[in-house]
């Protein structure tokens, strides 16, 4: 009572609820061709459709001295300002942590 038939070496559904021997098809629950931007980008970096990094390069306002440095944004090591040694940003496991007053933006390519 197998409900697959097989013919040579393919398989297919007997059942006509599934659709898959049907020609119609289904109507799918999600677009495959034009993916929500959000959920893109809680994707991994790999399982994207276009692959794409999670770092960037920061532009970092010193809140003392209003220099800027540019900083990698999974800095891994302790950012100073070249100006008057202020503490820019500190390793985290991820992200760098930016010190409290430092803004930033986001280097365009």
């Amino acid at each position: 009572s197998s409900l697959l038939g097989v013919v040579g070496l393919r398989a297919f559904c007997l059942r006509p609820c599934c659709g898959a021997a049907s020609a119609e098809g289904a109507a799918m629950d999600i677009d495959l061709l034009n993916p929500d931007p959000k959920e893109e980008r809680t994707r991994h970096k790999l399982k994207r459709m276009i692959q794409s990094p999670n770092s960037f390069f920061m532009d970092v306002k010193c809140p003392g001295c209003l220099q800027i440095t540019t900083v990698y944004s999974h800095a891994q090591t302790v950012v100073l300002c070249g100006n008057c040694n202020q503490m820019l940003c500190q390793p985290t496991g991820g992200l760098a942590r930016l010190t409290e007053g430092c803004s930033f933006r986001k280097k365009v390519e």
